[in-house]
């Protein structure tokens, strides 16, 4: 593995982290969402990763990279409250919120913001040590 390599596993990491702060922003964007004139609610979503190899030939230099390969709904129904007056409730009075806690978001959102910090420092070591390593040979 190659000092550049971390360049494209960090960079890959980066990425994925990225996408998943939107999803989180999407969540939590719509966390007191309620039942459209669809019926359906907003359901909480989740980026899912996988490992993947960088270079042609993993066997090679054993680069890897992370991507995201979906991003899939939790299907656990969202909350009920009775409120009749509400002009979206069923015929029992109950009207459906979103799937999504804010608290589980916060933690998710604050464990992809580090991920994304820690991607960086990586990236930001490995160049002062490719920097110094060209200074010696000055």
């Amino acid at each position: 593995m190659s000092m550049f390599s971390i360049f494209s596993v960090s960079g890959s990491a980066l990425s994925a982290q990225s996408q998943r702060l939107n999803v989180v922003a999407s969540n939590l964007a719509n966390v007191d969402a309620v039942a459209g004139p669809d019926g359906q609610t907003y359901k909480a979503r989740q980026v899912v990763f996988q490992t993947v190899p960088m270079g042609e030939d993993l066997k090679e230099d054993g680069v890897a990279g992370v991507k995201v390969v979906s991003i899939e709904e939790d299907d656990t129904p969202g909350r009920k409250v009775f409120s009749p007056q509400h002009p979206l409730a069923d015929e029992q009075g109950y009207v459906t919120h979103s799937n999504v806690s804010a608290v589980d978001e916060m933690v998710n959102m604050i464990s992809a913001s580090r991920s994304y910090q820690n991607n960086v420092e990586a990236m930001n070591t490995a160049k002062t040590l490719l920097l110094k390593t060209l200074q010696l040979g000055q």
